[in-house]
């Protein structure tokens, strides 16, 4: 149970990730990704990477400057600008449907306006899940200077596209539906220099 604890990347660069174990059965045509994040990091960076064999960016949430995110699906993006961190956790949630290509973007607790990405794709379910790295094959191919670095707490996987309430309790840290991925349930295995800590504030 990693209640009230976090996964800390101790270098920058950095060749250390963590694989998540999810119990995919089929393909997904909506989901949503939430995760909380807390870095200083100013040059690009990796938050959530999702690959299948036929597309290394099936499912991506990278950050590449501190005033935008781009969200991938089926190796297609979106770009959302934000303000720039001011050296504080961000909570981030994405979510997106196939049958309108709707991508929706929340920082913080707030929604982004709504842009269109990948209408009628479908996302595969043989995947492999990493934290703090970008994979340009599956499982592998990483750029060190994509990594991530600094803590990475909340993350979860939906294989549905949350409403705004459940957006909101997701950044409020408040009893959420069951989810693919659930930080309080996580499967994960840690790969190179990532360790758990207890988190140091609420």
């Amino acid at each position: 149970d990693l209640y009230r604890k976090v996964f800390v990347f101790r270098k920058d660069p950095s060749n250390a990730y963590v694989v998540l174990r999810a119990q995919l059965e089929q393909p997904l045509h909506n989901f949503t990704v939430c995760l909380r994040s807390y870095t200083d990091l100013s040059r690009p960076h990796s938050l959530f990477s999702y690959a299948t064999k036929a597309q290394d960016n099936e499912i991506l949430l990278f950050k590449p400057k501190p005033e935008e995110y781009r969200f991938y699906v089926g190796g297609k993006y979106v770009t959302f600008r934000v303000p720039e961190g001011r050296g504080d956790w961000e909570h981030v949630c994405a979510s997106w449907e196939s049958a309108t290509g709707i991508a929706e973007f929340w920082l913080n607790g707030k929604p982004w306006p709504r842009k269109g990405l990948q209408r009628g794709y479908t996302v595969g379910a043989t995947a492999a899940i990493l934290l703090g790295q970008e994979q340009d094959s599956f499982g592998g191919g990483f750029d060190l200077y994509n990594s991530f670095s600094g803590e990475l707490t909340d993350v979860y996987l939906w294989d549905t596209g949350l409403s705004p309430d459940k957006m909101r309790a997701a950044f409020l840290s408040l009893r959420l539906p069951p989810a693919l991925l659930a930080w309080k349930s996580l499967s994960y295995e840690l790969k190179g220099d990532v360790v758990v800590k207890p988190r140091l504030r609420e």
